[in-house]
């Protein structure tokens, strides 16, 4: 697969190239090199114009490499929120946050018009530790607006760089009454993505932040270590603020719980032949190692809840979606961000410096629902705080020209955030004590988590106190 990539990054970076030589080129290939429809000649020539009108008339030089440059980020940037051009510095930074390991304020964010919104802080990051939320809207890094920047590449890359330096954010927040502004110390993000612990005899928790290249192997260590402590009478998997990440990870977590061959997710776009991934190690392993191998058997038959939230997106929905749709747990919590669309990474040169991330396909549950712009519904809807107030998030629906949901199920409207905000703080105005604090996953006080105890135990859940 990997080799296919980079031929398919030769191949658009040799018809770009083509097109600033010569606008005799009117077609292209698609992935099997069948001739696909022209490219209309006139459009080619618009583009050829454009660019000597800038090299002509610009107030100010512009190399050639800035230019192109330019042209593909804006072509790729504007097709939809996840779709994104990586110059040589964002395709290391990519390549680094697949790991595991990098240097920055560990923010999982997505792109706005003219913000970057918050999907979730890294637990135990910089920015966690300065209290960054879900939900929060960075409209100013350093002293330049995200505004005046060229898509969200351009953001992160700022956020990103040296271990000791200060990054201030300006941030917009639901419920305050003017930004809040943040000084935080980048430092290298070591993180550690499963954490777990017995909460209570009989009853543990496992926590997934983000699915990563180790995930897989550091969850089947720790539901080891639960087990070693004695055999459980039912299991919490938090899934709370989880961004999502390797699709292997999710469907090798999945498997865990899931009965052999079980499909956990499917895909389909309109090139690319559709994909079913099931609960086999030849869907998650991929010709590594089988580490589920050593799992206690009991894991498959456990009481199980997975917990959710705003914050869980993309990989952390198709666990929850695939263990919801088998009933092999209760999905319990609050609406997920709703990303089901499947992005590919294809380099554009042979040493693999730069490159584009293409949305390429759409993800679907194993009953066949699409999550994208609606997210997964829990079981039973829990506020994130026994007062009823809940974390302040923001959506995939939310985000201008987001992929629309194409399985039947009801996508969410866009919501106007700033009318919410306001009404938002006229009631928090009323009710001064209505305050929600930030959530302490696995803690005392973790309301959620004490109602997914209640539930494994058989005891009255108390559910959202209002429509979610």
């Amino acid at each position: 697969m990997v080799e296919s990539m980079k031929k398919a990054g030769l191949v658009l970076s040799g018809a770009a190239a083509g097109v600033m030589l010569s606008l005799g080129i009117t077609a292209y290939a698609d992935r099997n090199g069948e001739a696909k429809s022209a490219i209309p000649l006139e459009d080619l020539q618009k583009f050829s114009q454009v660019l000597g009108l800038i090299k002509n008339n610009y107030v100010d030089d512009v190399t050639d490499k800035k230019i192109i440059e330019n042209a593909i980020s804006g072509m790729v940037r504007e097709l939809d929120p996840h779709s994104a051009y990586f110059s040589e510095k964002d395709f290391e930074d990519l390549k680094e946050g697949i790991s595991g390991k990098f240097t920055g304020l560990g923010i999982e964010v997505q792109g706005g018009k003219g913000v970057v919104q918050v999907i979730s802080p890294i637990e135990d990051s910089p920015a966690f530790k300065a209290g960054i939320q879900s939900g929060d809207t960075i409209v100013k890094i350093n002293d330049k607006a995200v505004s005046s920047m060229r898509g969200l590449t351009e953001a992160i890359s700022l956020m990103r760089g040296k271990a000791g330096e200060t990054v201030r954010l300006t941030v917009v927040r639901k419920g305050e009454s003017k930004p809040l502004i943040f000084n935080i110390v980048r430092a290298e993000i070591k993180s550690q993505s499963v954490k777990g612990k017995i909460i209570e005899p009989g009853y543990g928790w496992i926590r997934v932040t983000q699915f990563q290249e180790p995930t897989l192997r550091d969850f089947v260590a720790k539901a080891k270590e639960l087990y070693a402590q004695g055999k459980l009478k039912g299991l919490v998997l938090d899934l709370r603020n989880d961004p999502g990440g390797s699709l292997d990870t999710a469907v090798g977590v999945s498997a865990a719980f899931l009965p052999k061959d079980v499909t956990v997710v499917s895909s389909k776009g309109l090139h690319t032949e559709p994909e079913v991934r099931k609960a086999t190690p030849m869907d998650y392993a991929r010709g590594g190692p089988d580490v589920l191998q050593s799992l206690p058997n009991d894991l498959k038959d456990v009481p199980l809840v997975v917990l959710v939230n705003g914050g869980s997106a993309s990989a952390s929905e198709i666990v929850a979606g695939a263990l919801q749709d088998h009933k092999r747990a209760t999905v319990m919590g609050s609406q997920t961000f709703g990303k089901g669309s499947v992005q590919q990474v294809i380099p554009l040169d042979r040493e693999g410096k730069t490159g584009v991330k293409l949305t390429i396909a759409r993800y679907y549950t194993p009953s066949g629902k699409s999550i994208q712009a609606r997210g997964v519904i829990p079981d039973v809807l829990v506020d994130d705080n026994a007062n009823g107030k809940n974390g302040r998030y923001s959506r995939e629906s939310d985000l201008p020209g987001h992929l629309s949901n194409d399985s039947g199920v009801q996508e969410d409207k866009p919501r106007d955030v700033w009318d919410e905000w306001a009404k938002e703080e006229d009631e928090d105005k009323k009710d001064p004590k209505a305050k929600d604090d930030a959530p302490r996953f696995g803690e005392a006080g973790d309301f959620p988590l004490q109602q997914a105890l209640n539930h494994l135990k058989g005891i009255p859940v108390q559910t959202a106190k209002k429509k979610q």
